[in-house]
């Protein structure tokens, strides 16, 4: 009698730790969160998976990190291509200030360049795919600094065109919003 009831026991001991084993081994291939924009494209129900270009999987995932990897580099060296724009930009907007009109359509050339990297950029990061893992650190971390600059600079570019012809007072203001935010978001990385 000990035998069957000893056989019982164990078997219900050996099913439940062939459950916890198989809980263990499965992986969540997502984060918990991410931007409304990686989860447009890269969710569960994502743009990715519903179009079967790139169906939820492990190897799927791992060629995801790679792009997403190349994605952000990308937006690093077009964020200082960025950045010396904006530099440009501002040497510029000081002499068309001072009254030295003939810097009028150099100042628009790279205006519209550094618009057009800036957008570039800004797109890189906000359409890269999610993580693997989301880590939610307390406190003020260097990526949590970028993201909040992220949302003062894109703002300040959107006020900087929109006030371009309309109020250079504005304008001026903008701009000079946009490039503090803009460099502290890019300082902040490096710290």
């Amino acid at each position: 009698m000990l035998f069957f009831v000893f056989q019982g026991i164990t078997g219900q001991v050996n099913s439940l730790f062939d459950e916890i084993e198989s809980e263990k081994t499965e992986i969540e291939l997502l984060p918990n969160s991410m931007l409304f924009t990686q989860r447009w494209l890269w969710g569960e129900k994502g743009l990715m998976r519903k179009t079967n270009l790139l169906p939820l999987s492990i190897e799927n995932r791992e060629r995801e990190m790679k792009i997403r990897r190349k994605m952000l580099i990308s937006h690093q060296v077009i964020g200082y291509a960025t950045l010396a724009g904006m530099i440009a930009q501002g040497v510029l907007g000081v002499k068309l200030y001072n009254g030295h009109s003939q810097y009028e359509d150099a100042h628009e050339i790279i205006g519209n360049f550094t618009t057009a990297s800036y957008f570039t950029g800004a797109g890189l990061s906000l359409f890269a795919p999610p993580p693997l893992i989301s880590v939610k650190d307390k406190g003020l971390t260097s990526i949590k600094a970028h993201k909040w600059l992220a949302t003062v600079h894109f703002s300040a570019m959107i006020a900087t065109n929109v006030f371009a012809d309309s109020n250079k007072e504005y304008h001026r203001a903008a701009s000079y919003t946009l490039f503090g935010s803009y460099a502290l978001a890019i300082i902040s990385f490096k710290f």
